[in-house]
C-alpha cells in the first residue's frame, strides 16, 4: 500500500493477498493431512485476505478516483487518507474478528474503535427543516442473548441432527441403488439442512461477539428499536424461506458476498457473474469440491435469472396464484441449492461426480436448456433512470454528510427515510 502508490495498489495487494492465501491454502490441505481441520490456520487468513483487499480498494476509491465515477456504495466506504500502522493492524488483526470474522469496512470500524456518537435526524416543526442530535448507542445486551441463543440451538443441532444425516450418504451405493427418486431428493434436501448449523453457530457467535464489544449497531429501525446487525452474516429466516437462487445468496454469509460484489462484480469489465464465482471458489480454497460447486453456481444463477425475468410477472396476481408460485420456487430453489453445493461438502474430484452422474446431471441440463431456449430479458429504462436518481441524491448527499461531519450510521438511518421519495419517482417514471 506504501510502496505502490493509490493508482495501482489495489490490484498488487489483491494480487498478493490472494496469492498469499492460496499458498496457505496448498500447504495445509496437501502437505497437511488432505480434508483435516486440525491445523487450519488458513480460516484467519481468509478474513484478513478480505480486509486487506478491501481496504485497499476503498482506499483507492477515496484518494485517487473521482466522486462521479464512484456508486453510492463506493462513495460511502471510499477512505480519504491512508491508514496510521496501528490502525491498519487494529483494522485487520482486532481479536473481535481474527477468527472467523464477519468482514467489516474500515470505516465502521474505525468509527467504532473511536467512540463516535451515533447521530439522528428528525424532520422539524414545518417538515421540511431537519435536526441532528447526538443519540447514545443502546445495550447490547438484548442482542447478544439473543444470538447466544441461537448458537446453542444450533450446536445442538449440529451435534445431534447432523451426524444421523450425513451427505456422504448421497453417494452410498446401496442407497444410490434402492431409494426412488422422491427419497433421494427428500434425503439430498435434509442432509444438507442438518450440514447449515455449524455454519449458523459459528458465525451468529462471531457477531455476538462483536455486538458484546459494542460493535454492529446499525441505527433504529421505524418502530424504534435497535438493530445490531450492521455486520451480520446471515439471516436465517431467509435463507431457510428463500424462493430464488438469488435470495439464498444475498442471505447467506453476507459479509463475503458484498465484500465479492465490492472488489468483483461491480468492477468487471465482462462476464461479472462468472469472474465472481471463480472470485469465491479461489478464496475459499484449494479443494476441487470448491469449483465444482461455484461452476455449477455460475450455471444455476443465471438460469434462475432467466426463469425469473421470463415467469415471474405472470404470477402476480391474484394472491393465490402468487402463493402457488412461490411454493414452487421454494422446492426448487432448496432442490436447486442442494444439488449445488454437495461438492463444497464432499471436497474431493471423484465422489462429487459420482453424485453428479447419480443425478444423471440432470440440473445442469435443464440449467442449459433455460439458457439456449429462453430470451433474456432487458433492463427498462425505468430503472436505469432509477440508478441515476439514486447516484444523484446519494452524492448531494454525501456532500451534506461531509458538511456536518456525520458517521456512516447517521448515513444509513438517512438513506432509508429517502427510499420512499425515490420509490415514488419511480413509479412516475414508469407511468
Amino acid at each position: 500500500m506504501i510502496i505502490i502508490g493509490v493508482e495501482s495498489m489495489h490490484k498488487y495487494c489483491f494480487v498478493f493477498a490472494l496469492g498469499y492465501l492460496t499458498v496457505c491454502q496448498i500447504t495445509r490441505v496437501y502437505i497437511f493431512d488432505y480434508g483435516q481441520y486440525s491445523a487450519d490456520f488458513s480460516g484467519p487468513m481468509m478474513i484478513i485476505t478480505q480486509k486487506i483487499t478491501s481496504l485497499a480498494y476503498e482506499i483507492h476509491d477515496g484518494m485517487f478516483r473521482k466522486d462521479e465515477e464512484l456508486t453510492p456504495s463506493q462513495r460511502g466506504l471510499a477512505v480519504r487518507r491512508m491508514p496510521s500502522p496501528l490502525e491498519y493492524v487494529s483494522y485487520t488483526c482486532n481479536f473481535m474478528g481474527i477468527l472467523a470474522g464477519p468482514l467489516c469496512s474500515y470505516k465502521d470500524y474505525i468509527i467504532f474503535i473511536e467512540g463516535k456518537p451515533y447521530h439522528m435526524t428528525q424532520s422539524g416543526a414545518n417538515g421540511k427543516e431537519e435536526v441532528h442530535y447526538e443519540r447514545t448507542e443502546p445495550s447490547p445486551n438484548t442482542a447478544v442473548i439473543q444470538k447466544l441463543l441461537v448458537c446453542g440451538l444450533s450446536l445442538l443441532l449440529h451435534l445431534t441432527v447432523s451426524n444421523t444425516l450425513p451427505v456422504e450418504y448421497n453417494i452410498d451405493e446401496h442407497f444410490q441403488a434402492t431409494a426412488s427418486w422422491p427419497t433421494k431428493v427428500t434425503y439430498l434436501y435434509v442432509s444438507l439442512l442438518a450440514a447449515r448449523p455449524k455454519y449458523y453457530f459459528a458465525w451468529t457467535l462471531a457477531d455476538a461477539i462483536n455486538n458484546a464489544a459494542g460493535f454492529g449497531f446499525r441505527g433504529y429501525d421505524r418502530n424504534g428499536a435497535a438493530r445490531w446487525d450492521l455486520i451480520s452474516n446471515l439471516r436465517i429466516q431467509q435463507i431457510e424461506m428463500s424462493t430464488s437462487f438469488k435470495m439464498f445468496l444475498d442471505n447467506w454469509n453476507i459479509q463475503t458476498a458484498l465484500w465479492l460484489k465490492r472488489v468483483c462484480y461491480e468492477r468487471a469489465s465482462f462476464s461479472p457473474t462468472i469472474q465472481t464465482f471463480f472470485l469465491s471458489a479461489i478464496w475459499h480454497g484449494v479443494y476441487p469440491g470448491y469449483y465444482l460447486t461455484f461452476l455449477t453456481g455460475v450455471l444455476m444463477t443465471l438460469a434462475a435469472r432467466t426463469m425469473r425475468k421470463n415467469f415471474r410477472h405472470h404470477f402476480m396476481e391474484p394472491s393465490q396464484l402468487k402463493l402457488f408460485y412461490d411454493v414452487i420456487t421454494w422446492v426448487v430453489t432448496q432442490i436447486a441449492i442442494s444439488y449445488t453445493v454437495v461438492p463444497f461438502v464432499l471436497l474431493s474430484i471423484k465422489p462429487s461426480f459420482m453424485f453428479y452422474s447419480s443425478w444423471y446431471y440432470c440440473l445442469h441440463i435443464c440449467g442449459i436448456l433455460v439458457l439456449l431456449l429462453l430470451p433474456v430479458k432487458k433492463i427498462q429504462r425505468g430503472e436505469n433512470m432509477l440508478e441515476k436518481i439514486q447516484l444523484s441524491r446519494s452524492k448531494k448527499f454525501d456532500e451534506r454528510e461531509n458538511s456536518l461531519g456525520q458517521n456512516s450510521f447517521s448515513t444509513t438511518n438517512n438513506i432509508c427515510n429517502q427510499d420512499q421519495d425515490i420509490a415514488s419517482r419511480h413509479s412516475s417514471l414508469k407511468q
